[in-house]
């Protein structure tokens, strides 16, 4: 008798679904959760996988390199090793709401008039938190936010 493989079936292994986090420059809260939603995913053996962008049309000038020295600090204290430390900010396209099963902004009131208008055929389709930036919350209040609201989606899709 043939097996699977050799009748050319696809294997039952699990297909590698992703996450989609956005914020206004892909520099800060979006990479903070991409990061630690990886890490997670990864310890628990979940088929999940994380990737983020930027909503605004022009990258802002507030970001100053690839990676917020905040978030990095606040990786390096739970000791992950961030995959995306030396990638850029990128900016969100339409491709990257198709690659996505789950979209999450990190501020409604900040990133839902931005899609509404940048994006308005997939905007029905993002979720919201409610994470305000760095201009009015210190990191420390905000990145423990994130990382609550990143535990509870790692245990929802358990």
């Amino acid at each position: 008798m043939k097996s699977a493989s050799q009748l050319g079936e696809v294997s039952a292994a699990p297909k590698r679904k992703r996450v989609l986090f956005l914020c206004t420059g892909n520099y800060y809260r979006s990479r903070y959760a991409e990061e630690l939603f990886n890490h997670l995913a990864k310890s628990e053996g979940l088929p999940w996988r994380a990737f983020s962008r930027g909503v605004a049309a022009t990258q802002p000038a507030a970001n100053l390199g690839p990676i917020s020295r905040f978030t990095l600090k606040a990786l390096q204290a739970k000791a992950i090793s961030p995959e995306g430390a030396e990638q850029l900010p990128r900016l969100c396209a339409l491709v990257d709401f198709d690659d996505a099963q789950i979209v999450i902004a990190l501020k409604e009131a900040e990133h839902r008039p931005i899609i509404e208008q940048r994006f308005p055929e997939v905007a029905d389709r993002v979720r919201y938190w409610h994470v305000h930036d760095i201009e009015f919350v210190d990191p420390s209040v905000a990145l423990p936010l994130i990382e609550d609201r990143v535990r509870e989606l790692i245990s929802t899709l358990r």
